[in-house]
């Protein structure tokens, strides 16, 4: 029997970077916000000595304990799915921030393109050129309208980024607040070899503070000190703007958010047109409570959002036989498949000196910036060279021919330690008919519920997206003057096990219709007026870009949604 707590005005679930930013905004509003977060609370000081390769990047210690929480797996629904017991394709974080703990930090807007993708696809090819399952739509919101809210991200993060845009991405109505990074050798190569063929070379912007900052709220961090120890690590110097040094203080110093860690929500309580609060476990102690309140957000990951509402019965789960029902739908994924190496006999690099979001790129191959009519795939990838300091334990570069073990290995790796770039490519993933989130009917999670199940493949748009995009690769590749490139071209099957990207997608997306969308363009669900349901979930499809962008922007426009809520209620859309 769960404990009925005082009622609440708003009760955010998960304190990552979207329930930080809300309850940020909420309580600077005067609004009494509480904050329910499933893992341990975290500090700065937590980050002190960080730099443990083994700790941090090979045994997880950031991310969440999948014996007791994970989701299943399967190509189709022919197959039997399996739980993922052990980390591979992508890496669910826990704890106080979220996976905004961490991630590189590389910060880029989706393209205008993006957010009327259906619209603009069909008026300059027509609806023939959308191949059939393929569920395309408008997100419901235009890059210009989401401008606003990007800014405030913007401001708050201190994003480090060269002062214009290229014309082929979206623009900038201010300017990044911060320099760019410093721009390293091989930077400088890509950048050479990509304006030789034409294209348009740009500094990712970065959340790695390029200067000492002091944003709008007063928040003061350091400069970047390009250690290398972004991804899967916290940052001790606070230089990557996370949940934790940026927005959780603002909440925190209103008095205004109670912050409650340990707590696993599993329910969202409702009488099916609007929530009164949610349910949750303290993990330390097995008690149940109910947390009444006027307003629920659902800010935790997408696996999490989605399970929540198919566990509280919210909305119209998503039927892929039938394609009714939102819940669920428009899962995606993201496209790493096309990529090259760089071999240099004659030349040195110091690559395992960076930062995440340490690097070049280019869009000139990027959503609909070239001409499909002749490509049996849709959108793109954004094309970049980082360096985001390599691993030592991780990274052992070697020609493919070399021998794996013995004399000739041991020569290799010391020769081509520092003799090594690589080009990636961020391919999109569009959404499909059978490509969906539900609740598995066979495993469950440490409270008896049911796990996520997530139904996806690589199809052929992603196969045709990865051979096109290798060959531009490669052009570049063969650009900067490397003695040697090796490029990977094709994509099979996908494979849950090998790492490939925490850009997880949808499943309750936005939109402009209840019947195709699952919230408004606020993230309030049609069907609970009271819910708002946030991150990535909402993305109708994943653009050839990380999402963090996006989802700081969508987050700054909940908030303000939720005031709007709170003063008025009813829809705001």
């Amino acid at each position: 029997m769960a404990t009925t707590l005082p009622k609440a005005s708003v009760v955010i679930v998960g304190m990552g970077w979207v329930g930080g930013i809300i309850a940020a905004e909420l309580t600077k509003a005067g609004h009494q916000v509480v904050v329910l977060e499933r893992g341990k609370n975290r500090g700065t000081s937590d980050y002190y000595h960080v730099h443990d390769e083994l700790r941090y990047a090979s045994r997880y210690e950031l991310m969440q304990d999948l014996s007791k929480e994970t989701v299943t797996y399967r190509n189709n629904e022919k197959v039997r799915a399996l739980p993922m017991r052990s980390y591979g394709s992508f890496l669910l974080g826990d704890g106080v921030g979220g996976a905004g703990v961490h991630w590189n930090g590389q910060y880029y807007r989706f393209l205008p393109y993006d957010f009327e993708i259906y619209s603009k696809t069909v008026e300059r090819y027509g609806k023939a050129k959308i191949p059939e399952g393929m569920t395309l739509q408008d997100w419901g919101i235009t890059y210009d309208e989401l401008d606003p809210y990007f800014v405030k991200y913007e401001q708050m993060a201190g994003i480090s980024g060269e002062p214009t845009t290229p014309e082929n991405v979206g623009k900038l109505s201010k300017p990044y607040p911060t320099a760019p990074m410093k721009k390293t050798p091989g930077m400088k190569l890509f950048e050479e070899a990509a304006s030789k063929l034409g294209y348009h070379p740009y500094i990712i912007p970065s959340a790695n503070l390029s200067e000492n900052y002091t944003n709008p709220d007063g928040i003061a961090r350091a400069a970047c000190q390009y250690c290398g120890f972004c991804e899967r690590f916290g940052c001790e110097y606070g230089a990557k703007a996370d949940p934790v040094v940026t927005v959780l203080p603002v909440a925190q110093q209103t008095g205004k958010m109670e912050l409650r860690t340990f707590c696993n929500v599993i329910r969202v309580e409702n009488d099916g047109k609007k929530a009164t609060g949610v349910t949750y476990v303290q993990t330390t102690t097995g008690e149940e409570f109910t947390q009444p309140a006027d307003v629920v957000v659902l800010a935790g990951y997408v696996f999490t959002n989605v399970k929540l509402l198919l566990l509280s019965k919210l909305g119209k789960p998503y039927d892929p036989k039938t394609q009714t029902g939102v819940i669920g739908k428009n899962y995606c994924y993201q496209n790493n498949g096309a990529s090259g190496t760089a071999f240099y006999d004659d030349r040195e690099f110091n690559i395992f000196m960076g930062a995440g979001a340490l690097g070049s790129s280019l869009d000139d191959f990027n959503g609909d910036n070239f001409d499909h009519s002749d490509l049996n795939f849709l959108h793109g990838a954004n094309i970049r060279f980082t360096q985001a300091g390599l691993r030592p334990i991780a990274n052992n570069p070697t020609p493919p021919d070399t021998p794996s073990w013995g004399l000739a290995y041991k020569q290799a790796t010391l020769k081509y330690a520092n003799r090594v770039l690589n080009i990636g490519a961020q391919g999109c993933s569009l959404p499909y008919r059978y490509h969906y989130l539900d609740l598995d009917p066979t495993y469950k999670d440490a409270y008896g519920l049911p796990l996520m199940r997530m139904t996806f493949d690589f199809l052929d748009q992603d196969k045709e997206l990865v051979k096109f995009i290798a060959g531009k690769v490669k052009g570049i590749a063969d650009e900067m003057g490397a003695s040697n490139v090796v490029v990977k071209d094709t994509l099979s099957t996908y494979n849950i096990v090998p790492y490939q990207s925490t850009h997880n997608t949808g499943g309750a997306i936005m939109g402009s219709d209840p019947d195709t969308s699952a919230v408004n363009s606020y993230l309030q669900m049609w069907d609970a007026e009271n819910v708002f349901v946030c991150g990535a979930t909402a993305f109708a499809h994943n653009s050839g870009y990380n999402p963090t962008a996006t989802v700081g922007a969508l987050a700054y426009r909940t908030a303000e949604g939720i005031e709007k809520y709170l003063q008025k209620g009813g829809m705001l859309v």
